[in-house]
């Protein structure tokens, strides 16, 4: 096997080209076995199979620098980087991430994890290197999803004034995660139908550059005048237009191609934009005809593609999905928006009952929120499903165009707290921190699946910015009994006590049923209260059980620093002195990838470890 004698970084160079088509099959092959038996990102990385095989023969590395967008599609560049024999422990704990990490290889030039911004991280890179006086090339490669997001624009006309060299790559593969939208997806579509263009392109380039003496300056004069035979074929060329020289689009499957075009672009003195074109899912049935399933899969049948995991109860996603269309069939004013991710936030149901109603704009989450923003003072009821770790990037427009405005506009954060496989750059640790310090905005969490739709109907039905965190994976069916209407602000009190008040938010819910259960056992008598609101405050609650509860225990799965244990503790050091608070929650730092209940154990989020760390508290309980 050709694939054996990759051991190291740039053991590529010593692989003839003749050979590389058999290694690109070889590596498609590994990457489909590897990945049915771990789980992970499949349909990207099998479409950039060769694209990756093209880059290394063409850059040296650690020297060069390579940055994907996002990261997801970066299996090939591990496996050609020396890091094959760790893909048994892909996205484990302690194991290969799913992403690339520079702690893993100096090979790995940024850590990604979300999008849009490879660009401005590259562009970084070029202007140090230039600064320093180093010679090494920088490529960026972005996907054509990506180009949604707003940061890359600011990148690309920023990369504008350079002088020197820089290759930005847009992989278009026409998806995201779905289908791509907008008017960028729209251009490129353009482009890739223009092969009249591209090929008279070629063609005229090659009987320029056999003219002799003065050839091969004109064909430079040609790629430099705005207004080039270019024009007449594709109007108002948007990159060449911004100052960038446009390479492509090219066949992303045919290797030589690339390394042609990737040295050409290598000799360019400036930023220049190739366009790959390639297909998600390459090689590989199942994922070619199903590229939103294969984007991020579980184990699976290589043969059938049929997922090997075994129906289960329905997940948050599920709930929320359902009680969507239970919302847009009650009122007509609600209305459904995402950032590129119909299937992952459970909207894609929506989306076929209500079209019109359903709003797709993209990997954008800012413009989402001010578009939310625009939709409520319009009249409509916009509901805004975006991951928790991705909803960071819309801080600004929740604090200035949402809730400064006091604007109706409901949150649906998916994937709150840990996530698991997709470690530091997806756990969703941030947002009760980021979230509870905006004001006029109300925070919730659910304890289970019931809760969450409970949730979602009092936020259409109310007033105001609302958000409702809840977390990946099986939505808890326990504690169903407990069916206390949501009161604006108020705590479901599970079990009453003395001494202890267990305060669990969320997800933490199901840990601490398990603690409250344990501390009983053990002969205490602990008060459990499911807190609902992290904003309001319950602050009612607090005065009435400080009279007979001497230690307060608050759960969340969120970083301590600005979370709900910190609200609790200042109002009880202000109000109740003499009550001690204990705050359970996750200390200063980003967490690894791993399974989530390795990860709760880790980092003291399990029920052994909670209940270990309120009886070194003796005094309070006595």
């Amino acid at each position: 096997m050709i694939l054996e004698k990759i051991k190291k970084p740039n053991d590529i160079h010593k692989i003839p080209l003749s050979d590389f088509p058999q290694l690109a099959d070889e590596i498609r092959a590994f990457l489909i076995e590897s990945v049915s038996k771990t789980g992970g990102h499949l349909a990207s990385n099998l479409g950039v199979v060769e694209l990756t095989l093209a880059l290394h023969n063409v850059l040296d590395f650690p020297e060069d620098k390579l940055i994907w967008d996002v990261g997801h599609q970066a299996y090939t560049h591990k496996i050609l980087t020396g890091r094959k024999e760790e893909f048994s422990t892909l996205r484990k704990e302690g194991g290969l991430s799913g992403f690339p990490k520079r702690k893993e290889s100096d090979c790995d030039s940024f850590d990604a994890g979300h999008s849009s911004n490879s660009i401005s991280a590259g562009l970084g890179y070029v202007r140090a290197r230039d600064l320093l006086g180093q010679k090494y090339h920088v490529v960026s490669v972005i996907g054509d999803g990506a180009l949604t997001g707003g940061m890359a624009y600011e990148a690309l006309n920023n990369a504008a004034n350079l002088d020197t060299n820089f290759i930005i790559i847009i992989n278009d593969n026409n998806m995201s995660i779905s289908k791509n939208v907008g008017g960028m997806s729209n251009y490129l579509s353009a482009l890739r139908t223009a092969e009249v263009y591209t090929g008279m392109k070629m063609k005229v380039t090659k009987t320029v550059k056999k003219i002799p003496k003065v050839g091969t300056s004109m064909v430079d004069t040609m790629r430099r005048t705005k207004n080039s035979i270019k024009q007449l074929f594709i109007p108002g060329m948007l990159f060449e237009d911004m100052g960038l020289t446009y390479l492509g689009p090219v066949d992303g499957h045919d290797m030589r191609l690339m390394m042609r075009l990737f040295n050409e672009a290598k000799r360019v003195k400036g930023p220049v934009v190739v366009h790959v074109l390639t297909e998600k899912g390459h090689g590989y049935e199942p994922a070619r005809k199903q590229p939103d399933r294969f984007h991020g899969t579980g184990p699976f049948e290589i043969s059938t593609g049929e997922s090997l995991a075994k129906p289960g109860a329905p997940s948050y996603t599920d709930v929320f999905s359902m009680a969507m269309c239970e919302m847009g069939k009650a009122n007509k004013k609600v209305t459904a928006i995402t950032a590129a991710m119909p299937e992952g936030t459970g909207l894609k149901r929506f989306a076929k009952a209500y079209p019109e109603r359903f709003f797709d704009v993209g990997i954008a989450e800012e413009h989402a929120v001010s578009f939310a923003a625009g939709l409520a003072l319009g009249g409509m009821i916009p509901v805004a499903a975006i991951y928790s770790s991705f909803l960071q990037r819309a801080v600004d427009q929740l604090l200035h165009d949402v809730c400064m405005q006091k604007l109706h506009v409901v949150l649906a954060v998916d994937r709150a707290g840990l996530v698991g496989a997709d470690g530091e750059t997806h756990q969703g640790n941030f947002d009760i921190s980021y979230l509870s310090m905006m004001p006029n905005l109300t925070l919730m969490a659910p304890k289970n699946g019931w809760e969450l739709g409970e949730m979602l109907k009092f936020a259409v039905d109310g007033d105001g910015p609302f958000a409702i965190r809840y977390p990946r994976g099986t939505a808890y069916q326990g504690l169903s009994e407990f069916k206390t209407p949501i009161e604006m602000g108020k705590s479901e009190v599970l079990f009453r006590g003395k001494k202890i008040a267990i305060l669990a938010l969320g997800s933490m819910v199901e840990v601490c049923e398990k603690v409250y259960r344990q501390l009983t056992e053990l002969g205490y008598e602990p008060t459990f209260v499911n807190v609902r609101f992290v904003k309001p405050l319950d602050t009612k609650l607090l005065d009435e059980l400080s009279k007979d509860h001497g230690l307060f225990v608050t759960v969340e799965e969120n970083v301590k620093n600005g979370g709900f244990g910190e609200h609790v503790c200042a109002y009880m050091e202000a109000c109740h002195p003499k009550c001690r608070v204990l705050p359970v929650a996750i200390w200063d730092r980003f967490v690894d990838h791993g399974s989530v209940d390795s990860l709760r154990a880790k980092i003291g989020l399990s029920a052994p470890e909670i209940v270990e760390i309120i009886q070194e508290h003796p005094e309070e309980l006595s």
